[in-house]
């Protein structure tokens, strides 16, 4: 029986344009261990129509921007309104490997508020990823007092 949803496939998956798959690619897999199911290039034979690359247990798919279809990349656009929030074992790790593959800090590294420890960087392609890893479970009241606290001390 055919699966509504294909094996190894979440609800969402994140879909991106870019103007280059191939760089794209190679810096995923050196920044964020990627690894790639799919290639698919153009008609034409000059780029990337679609590929799929497989970052821990998610899948995210990408394409190359044509002048036959509407999305731009964010490297056109100046920036992306979308981040990526990923958890990983280790953030300290994962954060300098994304770092040392080319990724720029946004956010250095800090324990959060709400119970992770995070940083955020900007890809060479114009997209933003929080790499956090959960190290403190709090209550609703925790988090609210704590996001109290971070404001205040960001108001001074």
């Amino acid at each position: 029986m055919t699966r509504p949803i294909p094996e190894g496939f979440h609800t969402i998956t994140p879909t991106f344009v870019v103007k280059d798959c191939r760089k794209a690619i190679a810096f995923y897999k050196k920044a964020f261990g990627a690894i790639e199911q799919e290639v698919m290039p153009s008609p034409d034979g000059r780029g990337i129509m679609h590929a799929s690359l497989r970052i821990g247990d998610s899948t995210i798919m990408m394409g190359e921007e044509r002048p036959d279809c509407p999305a731009k990349s964010a490297e056109t656009l100046g920036g992306s309104p979308i981040s990526l929030y990923v958890y990983v074992k280790d953030v300290d790790t994962a954060f300098q490997r994304a770092v040392d593959a080319g990724g720029e800090t946004q956010m250095p590294l800090d324990d959060m508020f709400w119970g992770d420890r995070a940083g955020s960087i900007r890809d060479p392609f114009g997209y933003s990823w929080m790499l956090a890893t959960h190290i403190k479970d709090l209550s609703p009241d925790e988090i609210a007092e704590g996001a109290r606290e971070t404001f205040a001390s960001m108001a001074k």
